[in-house]
C-alpha cells in the first residue's frame, strides 16, 4: 500500500531534507516515526529536497507499507515519535504509480525578507534579511524576466547534479508589506540553490547596483560565476506542490503567515 502526506518543517535544526549518515535530515527523523507506526522499515520519496535551513510549509511525500493503520495513525500516530519541528498535516492512500517526485507538475517557493536597518530577533531563523533600502518595482521587472522557459545556468549551484539546466518558471513575483517583502516563486523544478541565487540577484537589482535588465543579461550569459552571492536560506518556504487532480491530494498549498 502506498501512502502520501503532506508534511511542515522547520528546517533550521536540520541539515536539509536528505537522509545522511549522521541522521541530521528531515528524511530521516521522519522515515524513524513511520517505522514506529508501521513496525518495519521506512523510504520515504520527497516532492523536492529543501537545503539546509529552508523550511517546508507544504513538503509532499510517498512511501509503501505493508501495515494497515487506521489513516489517523498516519498523522497523530506518526507526530508522536516526531520531533516538534515537524509535523505530518494530513495523509491519503494512493495507487501504485503514484510518485511525489515524479507525478508533481508544479513547486511553489516563498522567500520572506526583511528589509530593515536592524536585523530581526524573533525571526532570525525564519526570515531573510538585508538592511538597505530596496525598491520593489525594479526587483519585479527584473524578476518578470525569469518567467518563462530558461536555462538557468546563472542561478544553478556548481555541485547540482540535474541532467538540464533547463527548467520553465510560471512565476516570479513580490509583494511588499511595510519592512517585510514576500517572493513567491514557481516552477516545474528548481535546480540546486535556483531560488536563492535569483534572489540574490533581485537584491542587487533592488539596491540599485544593477538594473533591471542584468536579470535578462544574467540568463543570457549562462554563467554562475558572474552572478551575484547566493542569498540565505533562512527565509525559504517550500510552500506547496501541485499534482493532477486526479490523485485528489488534500490543500496543495500554504502561505506565509506574516508576523
Amino acid at each position: 500500500m502506498r501512502i502520501a502526506l503532506g508534511v511542515e518543517y522547520d528546517g533550521a535544526s536540520f541539515c536539509g531534507w536528505q537522509s545522511q549518515p549522521n541522521g541530521c535530515g528531515v528524511q530521516d527523523a521522519l522515515e524513524a516515526a513511520i517505522a514506529s507506526i508501521a513496525q518495519h522499515p521506512i523510504r520515504v520519496h520527497a516532492a523536492g529536497r529543501t537545503d539546509t535551513g529552508v523550511h517546508a510549509l507544504m513538503q509532499v511525500v510517498h512511501f509503501d507499507t505493508t501495515a494497515i493503520r487506521p489513516d489517523n495513525a498516519w498523522v497523530r500516530g506518526v507526530n508522536a515519535f516526531l520531533p516538534e519541528t515537524v509535523r505530518v498535516i494530513w495523509s491519503k492512500v494512493v495507487t501504485d504509480d503514484f510518485h511525489a517526485r515524479f507525478s508533481a507538475q508544479l513547486r511553489q517557493y516563498q522567500y520572506l525578507l526583511i528589509n530593515h536597518a536592524i536585523a530581526p530577533a524573533i525571526l532570525a531563523t525564519k526570515a531573510g534579511w538585508y538592511h538597505l533600502p530596496l525598491n520593489l518595482q525594479a526587483m519585479q521587472q527584473g524578476a518578470n524576466y525569469l518567467i518563462g522557459e530558461h536555462d538557468f545556468s546563472a542561478f544553478r549551484a556548481s555541485e547540482c547534479q540535474a541532467n538540464t539546466p533547463i527548467r520553465t518558471l510560471h512565476e516570479a513575483s513580490i509583494e511588499q508589506f511595510g519592512h517585510k517583502f514576500v517572493f513567491k516563486f514557481a516552477a516545474n523544478a528548481f535546480l540546486q540553490h535556483q531560488v536563492r541565487n535569483m534572489l540574490g540577484a533581485l537584491i542587487y537589482v533592488g539596491n540599485g547596483k544593477r538594473p533591471p535588465e542584468h536579470i535578462r543579461d544574467l540568463l543570457a550569459q549562462q554563467d554562475r560565476t558572474i552572478s551575484p552571492p547566493t542569498f540565505s536560506a533562512n527565509g525559504l518556504y517550500l510552500t506547496g506542490v501541485a499534482y493532477d487532480h486526479i490523485w485528489q491530494l488534500p490543500s496543495e498549498e500554504k502561505h506565509i503567515a506574516l508576523i
